[in-house]
């Protein structure tokens, strides 16, 4: 007997209308707060920070709560999948962004290449890196703005189109 259950169109239809309604980010944070950031916690990132164990740094350079002081350090750090969290990470301030834009590994320079904050000046910079992988990344990146900015073009003449539709009929 098998116990791969088999659900007839009938069950899958009302499974979908009895599913919850997404959550928006907003809302799923109010409903789950994240702990608050106590010095304590400071003082673990410190620690954890100065593990022999790379994964463990790459844990710190990973985390939002990270000190900008931190994400200095482990910048420079000799493991590249430390530094690749420390560049891939949004809570990266610019100035260390820009340093890691210039690292010797092609892989943290692509991680710098797709950050959503990354400043416009980098993003020039890694259009002309010598790595091929680093500048698909770089025009990737750019064709994602490029659609987000038609879909926003797109929503906006709809909206208008309506409104003006609306007004006619006043």
């Amino acid at each position: 007997m098998s116990c791969i259950r088999f659900n007839t169109p009938a069950q899958r239809q009302a499974m979908r209308a009895a599913r919850p309604a997404m959550l928006t980010a907003e809302e799923a944070a109010a409903l789950h707060p994240a702990p608050e950031v106590t010095e304590s916690k400071i003082r673990r990132l410190r620690l954890l920070a100065t593990d022999p164990n790379p994964k463990i740094r790459e844990a710190v350079a990973s985390s939002y709560n990270t000190p900008a002081d931190l994400f200095e350090t482990l910048a420079k750090d000799p493991d590249e999948g430390v530094r690749g969290c420390v560049a891939k990470n949004e809570a990266t301030p610019c100035d260390i962004l820009r340093a890691l834009a210039s690292d010797r590994s092609e892989t943290v320079r692509g991680w710098v290449a797709v950050n959503y904050f990354v400043p416009a000046d980098v993003m020039e910079q890694l259009a002309a890196d010598r790595s091929r992988t680093v500048r698909s990344l770089v025009k990737w990146k750019a064709s994602l703005a490029e659609e987000a900015a038609g879909a926003e073009g797109a929503e906006g003449a709809a909206e208008l189109a309506g409104a003006e539709r609306e007004a006619a009929r006043v």
